[in-house]
């Protein structure tokens, strides 16, 4: 399957689509290689663009932009911990899933932890206007992608997909947390002296 059509199913009829996911043969090279690494690229790219190209808007000081030495540090440092953090979510998954009455099977974890995140992946695009960042707020349809796919991919008693989806999810968050934290590390903010009026 092409990557759209995926993108598309997984997005608008999920719960079909985690079927048909959990019944294919993929290997990890494979999943990273046609769909995590492009995806992956969107927020970070979009980051460069919308902090250094753009700028961003403040008020009453106008409009800065970051280095783009800075931004491209930032966002390379941005992807490569962001690879790594689908390869150790997908991990969690599979330790969390017999404490959740599931199946371990770290295949299907990996596809649940690849597949789940489309939603926050492609909300990276809205880092190219950095003042519709809010918007990145939609990648939270990734939870439901999350909820939906682990008794289909783990094997998990609904009653128990929940309590499985916020441990993941708590998970998650210290994960991409400190990816921010050390991709922010990579950028310089500007002070007043370094204010580039349009």
């Amino acid at each position: 399957m092409n990557i759209v059509d995926r993108i598309k199913k997984i997005l608008l009829q999920p719960k079909m689509e985690w079927e048909i996911i959990a019944a294919e043969t993929i290997t990890t090279s494979e999943l990273y290689r046609s769909y995590i690494m492009p995806l992956a690229a969107i927020g970070p790219v979009a980051s460069i663009i919308g902090m250094s190209l753009i700028g961003i808007s403040m008020p009453l000081t106008g409009t800065f932009r970051i280095p783009i030495t800075s931004a491209i540090g930032s966002a390379v440092v941005q992807y490569v911990f962001g690879l790594i953090g689908v390869y150790i979510l997908a991990l969690i998954i599979d330790f969390l899933a017999p404490k959740f009455a599931g199946e371990k099977n770290v295949n299907q974890a990996f596809k649940l932890a690849a597949y789940s995140y489309t939603a926050g992946w492609l909300s990276g695009i809205f880092v190219v206007i950095p003042t519709l960042s809010i918007l990145m707020i939609s990648g939270l349809y990734s939870l439901y992608l999350l909820y939906t796919g682990i008794p289909i991919l783990m094997k998990t008693p609904k009653e128990k997909s929940l309590g499985y989806t916020v441990a993941v999810v708590v998970a998650a968050i210290i994960i991409f947390m400190i990816i921010g934290w050390v991709s922010r590390v990579f950028i310089s903010y500007p002070t007043p002296h370094m204010y580039m009026p349009r």
